[in-house]
């Protein structure tokens, strides 16, 4: 009985393979030798078909190779493990994380990764290291500290350094064409003697410019010289600085910087719009403060609390040019006239036409609009009373009318046109009912212009249901969402900055052309400026060389290599762009 229990471990030890070399060996034995069909080996021998057939065309043409290799472990690897094992214990009792024993022994040209290091140390019964204080780490461990910013310790001594936001300094001719210094200390902005109130504003507006991470992520960009000396600094000042700043902004800044940086941006050909589509838009807001309402959300198509912004979008210039947030349900419906005194202040006019929805503002406050000779369109709320008119109308009173340069399947609608009155609208006001729209239900719209065609009417409200792109642009781009960024600006100072920002975008896009007057903020920074590069500095000049890109053509085109201008907050050296 021995005997024969013996025997079966001894045929075991041959018909079960133990490892993939073995098991090799006899699969393809038992298809050359046996002469058993491929399919029935691998199925024996647990192989894919597919996997076999290459094992075999592999044995064919190579049918010496050796299936019984010589035993890996041996006395020098023994020995060289244990010498392994007795430098990360005596590299442990040091104080080292697996981390820095991992970097030691590959700098002694013994590498092993930082999970085979705290595998050997759980072996050997070590615990987890407990957080050490930055004197207890080894020096090439330790954080690198970021000096303090300040303004008077700038370095502009001649040297050249690396920069990963070398296409920020695309936007410093229009900044520097700009008083943008005198418009910030006109405005009040709060500053100090280390980081006056222009420099805070810029470190702002770069990292809004440089839309691609949200404000959270700028301690990730502090020790980068190139984004600090954009703002006129040594270092970026950290984000305790930034969200304790805007903090500091009296609310009476931002209207006064609004109508002065407009003002200012006429002086580089910006041309004023005199159409503008208005809208509301709700930043959402997750914290538990009771003072905050609840406004409608509707990319989430819901009721949550958030907080509301109004917008007003220029739709020649294709810019923000007008943002108030933090309104209250009771105020929201005067804002558009808060909007025209704005304006008036500003340019000395009102605006020339306004597009908005049905929920904007009252039928009053369109009466008051009128009465200051502003052309309007809007949309009326469809109640069971005007779908029932539509529904009764005879056909006769409606006629066809055909819609020019808008994209859209639907270009044939059908329309009646009338004068009606309003509750609170004192005089007739114009009321078209259209349908064939590609809509459900009809499309209602009120307006005071009486002569202008329906066609043309139609045209230029579909024109404003657009405006959800820019929008959305400013939302994704801009981060105007971003209220839980580490960086907690408050909404008025993140709006300005997005107004600030869209402006630039739109000048460079200007400048540029070739369909860039009109692309969205994040297709010009993709293209033009996120890029790397070398700053050079010497006792008069800035040189700023791009590294080679695409689109670099566009930027040579557009005469951007020719710029030569004195920079004020950078002891008036002149920027020059070298682009590859």
């Amino acid at each position: 009985m021995s005997s024969q229990n013996n025997l079966t471990s001894l045929q075991r030890y041959f018909l079960v393979p133990a490892n993939a070399n073995h098991r090799k060996y006899e699969a393809l034995r038992a298809y050359f030798v046996q002469n058993i069909f491929a399919k029935e080996v691998a199925q024996r021998f647990g192989y894919s078909y597919g996997y076999f057939r290459s094992l075999l065309q592999e044995f064919r043409q190579n049918p010496s190779q050796d299936f019984f290799l010589p035993p890996t472990k041996g006395p020098h690897q023994t020995s060289r493990k244990k010498q392994l094992k007795d430098q990360i214990i005596a590299l442990r009792k040091q104080n080292l994380s697996i981390y820095d024993i991992s970097r030691t022994l590959q700098q002694a040209d013994l590498p092993i990764s930082p999970v085979a290091v705290d595998h050997i140390l759980k072996e050997e019964g070590f615990a987890r290291l407990p957080r050490r204080h930055d004197e207890e780490r080894p020096p090439g461990t330790r954080p690198t500290m970021a000096d303090l910013a300040d303004v008077q310790q700038l370095n502009l001594q001649p040297r050249t350094l690396h920069t990963r936001f070398a296409g920020l300094f695309l936007f410093l001719p229009f900044l520097a064409q700009l008083p943008f210094d005198r418009l910030i200390h006109q405005a009040g902005l709060p500053g100090s003697s280390m980081i006056p109130a222009p420099h805070a504003l810029r470190a702002l507006l770069a990292l809004k410019l440089f839309g691609n991470a949200r404000h959270s992520h700028v301690m990730s960009y502090v020790l980068d010289e190139g984004l600090a000396l954009f703002a006129g600094l040594n270092v970026m000042p950290k984000r305790s600085f930034l969200t304790e700043y805007s903090c500091r902004i009296d609310p009476s800044c931002y209207p006064r910087l609004m109508r002065s940086w407009f003002k200012a941006l006429e002086a580089l050909s910006f041309p004023n719009g005199q159409s503008f589509d208005l809208d509301f838009h709700t930043i959402p807001f997750h914290g538990n403060d009771a003072l905050v309402e609840k406004h409608y959300v509707s990319k989430r198509s819901r009721r949550q609390k958030g907080l509301l912004a109004f917008l007003a979008h220029d739709a020649e210039t294709r810019v923000f040019c007008y943002a108030q947030a933090d309104l209250r349900k009771d105020q929201q419906a005067d804002e558009i006239l808060r909007f025209v005194d704005f304006w008036k202040r500003r340019t000395g006019k009102v605006p020339q036409e306004l597009i908005f929805d049905s929920k904007l503002t009252t039928y009053k406050n369109l009466h008051r609009l009128n009465q200051m000779d502003v052309q309007f369109i809007t949309l009326r709320r469809r109640s069971p009373e005007l779908l029932k008119e539509v529904v009764n109308a005879p056909l006769s009173a409606w006629h066809q009318v055909e819609l020019e340069g808008v994209s859209r399947l639907y270009k044939t609608p059908r329309v009646i046109d009338q004068r009606i009155t309003l509750k609170g609208y004192e005089g007739p006001v114009r009321q078209l009912l259209i349908t064939d729209l590609g809509h459900e239900e009809p499309t209602i719209l009120l307006t005071n212009q009486m002569s202008r065609r329906p066609a043309r009417l139609i045209e230029r409200y579909a024109q404003r249901m657009l405006v959800e792109n820019p929008i959305a642009d400013g939302i994704e781009f801009f981060h105007m969402d971003a209220l839980s960024s580490a960086v907690a600006l408050k909404v008025n100072c993140d709006l300005l900055l997005t107004l600030m920002g869209s402006s630039l975008y739109r000048l460079l896009g200007r400048k540029v052309g070739q369909g860039y007057e009109s692309a969205k903020s994040a297709h010009i920074f993709r293209n033009l400026i996120d890029a790397t590069g070398n700053i050079e500095l010497t006792p008069t000049v800035i040189r700023v060389r791009f590294q080679k890109r695409a689109h670099n053509p566009l930027l040579l085109a557009a005469g951007l290599d020719r710029t030569d201008v004195a920079i004020p907050w950078l002891g008036r050296r002149r920027l020059q762009l070298d682009i590859g």
